[in-house]
């Protein structure tokens, strides 16, 4: 599934395979806010794409843009993520100051009322009775931009990244977000004193997990999530991370992405793919077919996960400067990692 946002039209869109797993919402006809925006999912070897993105070119009545992307994961992690990306905006809209989005950043506020709807919404997925999510679940990494101003509000272990010039007029990735893993010692300690455990399962010792006291048919590879209602006590939580950036001119795009891609690729070889691609309509395509390769090279054994990108470009200026052809970044993330 592929598509690109550049012009804006009064209508809401469902676009996938089966229609549900991404949702581009466009409701105004006001030019002032056309933005480029590529997406592109793609199912991996499981039986259903458990991603999800969404795309919300007028939010608020400031005419503020939210974006973002959800890994699902458990049996019914796809469910999951579906309903976190129908209900997530309508609760965050709730909220007053993001109903309004005003052109002034208000950074206690907009933190105080994201986390509110990040809980609401966990907890009507705790309440709702159409499917289990005691062991599924979705991360969540959104950005809401206003003007110039980004509020960047993580769940989990998607990944947001920026990609900017530098003084020299080189480009370099930015990390927006942390990888909540049960590995960070501040995420580990609030797993220990809750009574839950991180350590690695013994098929993949280099990954670190979530385990309940006792138990051991159900770990999760993130701190945080929605969802995951068997882990929530012991120190699983719903709380995002929320980082506040100001764009300057120098900042070219925003890309969101699931662990699909973060997993086998670095921020650099992503940015510098998104960068050499002449059509910008397919720099989200192009992002999960390098990955798709790499993951099939490195690991030609190992189920291939589910890869969902979103990139947002910011500029609409001809890039200054062009790290290396596409065919020279592609043949370098095709050699073997050594």
């Amino acid at each position: 599934m592929g598509m690109c946002i550049s012009a804006p039209s009064p209508k809401i869109q469902k676009t996938n395979e089966s229609g549900e797993n991404v949702i581009i919402i466009e409701n105004t006809t006001n030019t002032s806010h056309n933005i480029l925006v590529s997406v592109f999912s793609q199912q991996g070897t499981n039986e259903v794409n458990q991603d999800s993105a969404l795309i919300y070119k007028e939010f608020g009545k400031g005419g503020g843009q939210f974006f973002g992307v959800f890994d699902g994961h458990g049996e019914n992690g796809h469910k999951v993520s579906r309903m976190v990306i129908d209900r997530l905006p309508k609760l965050l809209l709730e909220q007053e100051g993001y109903r309004e989005l005003v052109s002034t950043y208000l950074p206690n506020e907009w933190r105080r009322e994201c986390v509110s709807a990040f809980k609401v919404m966990d907890r009507e997925l705790k309440l709702q009775k159409d499917f289990d999510c005691s062991c599924s679940g979705t991360t969540a990494v959104t950005i809401l931009k206003q003007d110039q101003d980004l509020l960047i509000a993580n769940l989990g272990d998607s990944r947001a990244i920026l990609g900017t010039l530098s003084e020299n007029g080189e480009l370099k990735a930015v990390q927006l977000t942390v990888d909540q893993k049960p590995d960070l010692p501040q995420e580990a300690e609030r797993i220990r004193k809750c009574g839950g455990r991180t350590m690695p399962n013994k098929d993949e010792p280099d990954v670190h997990r979530v385990w309940s006291a006792t138990a051991e048919y159900m770990s999760l590879a993130m701190t945080r999530s929605f969802g995951d209602f068997y882990l929530k006590d012991y120190g699983v939580i719903a709380i995002p991370q929320i980082t506040h950036r100001r764009l300057t001119i120098e900042d070219q795009f925003l890309v969101l992405a699931t662990d699909g891609v973060w997993d086998i690729l670095s921020n650099e070889e992503v940015s510098s793919i998104i960068w050499s691609v002449e059509n910008k309509e397919e720099a989200a395509q192009t992002v999960v077919e390098a990955a798709a390769v790499a993951w099939k090279r490195d690991y030609p054994t190992w189920r291939v996960d589910d890869i969902t990108v979103v990139c947002l470009f910011l500029q609409d200026t001809e890039k200054a400067t062009i790290l290396t052809t596409e065919e020279e970044t592609l043949s370098k993330l095709y050699q073997p990692h050594l």
